[in-house]
């Protein structure tokens, strides 16, 4: 487990942020070590936590869903309880994409995707009634402007 990312655990971060399928002999290529220490390396950074796992990034676009949506929530108590039940509501809840919890006037912003307004809608009924839930504010997206998947390494 490195405890401290050195110059070529950065690479290898870097390399499989831009292309995760790559073999690990193309990947040690690229970061200028042999295969063996390569595979040690990305090992620890997972089992490390660097890496949280693997996956494709697909267009959603393309499978159906024509609408992007954040819904801005605003909840009527965040007592760690009632904070917990709306978290638990929304990972339930398939057109959600992303949740985050703020700090101000709105308690949680949500991405949602959907395959049309109609049922967008239908899903905003049910979040305006889950639990402990004050109001609902949505922004329908016009067009996306930059969707960076990567986290920005040093010297970038």
């Amino acid at each position: 487990m490195p405890a401290r990312l050195d110059a070529i655990d950065r690479k290898i971060l870097k390399e499989l942020q831009a292309d995760g399928r790559m073999t690990n002999v193309d990947l040690a290529q690229r970061v200028g070590i042999s295969a063996p220490p390569c595979l040690r390396r990305v090992r620890a950074l997972e089992e490390a936590g660097y890496i949280r796992g693997y996956r494709a990034l697909l267009d959603e676009k393309m499978l159906g869903y024509e609408v992007t949506v954040f819904a801005m929530v605003h909840l009527t108590s965040q007592a760690e309880a009632d904070l917990k039940a709306f978290e638990e509501f929304v990972r339930k809840a398939p057109l959600v994409r992303e949740c985050w919890m703020l700090s101000g006037e709105i308690d949680f912003i949500l991405k949602c995707v959907a395959p049309d307004l109609k049922t967008f809608q239908a899903f905003v009924s049910e979040l305006t009634s889950a639990p402990n839930v004050r109001n609902v504010k949505t922004s329908l997206t016009l067009r996306t402007s930059k969707d960076a998947a990567l986290v920005p390494m040093e010297g970038e």
